[in-house]
């Protein structure tokens, strides 16, 4: 039986191929309500960072392409944005492009008494479905997904 698209994976699909030959990379959709209203984030990434006129061209270009493929029956507010310096961690692919970066993983129930842990995301493997992560003090730490409420990637000012 094939499973039922959700909106934000229709989307991601009617607007993948545009938003690459842009020169950019979606790096998540999210369709989501906030009160009444309802919201299609869509969050792109490119080599080179992504400003507000990158926002802006990108909108106007998958506007068009959502409008005439109707995917949404309610009305929405459409918002393009980059996923900043403390990006969210969430698919597969997130955490494979985050190898090596610095990350903090906050945790649904504590590890060696910690709620929290920040260091270098230094393996992701998805057979297994866990993280490992180093601290600044040279421990690592494996964690099992399922674990992780929330990851992101970690900018120390």
């Amino acid at each position: 039986m094939a499973q039922k698209k959700n909106t934000a994976e229709k989307i991601r699909e009617l607007t993948e191929p545009e938003i690459n030959r842009l020169g950019y990379s979606i790096w998540d959709v999210d369709y989501f309500k906030v009160g009444n209203e309802r919201h299609l984030e869509i969050t792109i990434d490119s080599e080179k960072g992504i400003d507000l006129s990158d926002c802006e061209k990108v909108h106007r270009a998958v506007e068009t392409i959502i409008d005439e493929a109707d995917p949404i029956e309610e009305s929405y507010y459409l918002d393009i944005s980059s996923p900043g310096l403390e990006r969210n961690i969430r698919t597969p692919d997130h955490f494979r492009k985050c190898i090596g970066s610095e990350v903090e993983l906050k945790l649904f129930t504590q590890v060696e008494g910690k709620k929290s842990i920040v260091g270098t995301l230094t393996e992701y493997s998805e057979t297994e479905d866990e993280v490992a992560v180093t601290d600044k003090g040279g421990k690592t730490y494996k964690i099992p997904k399922k674990m992780i409420s929330k990851a992101t990637t970690y900018f120390e000012m």
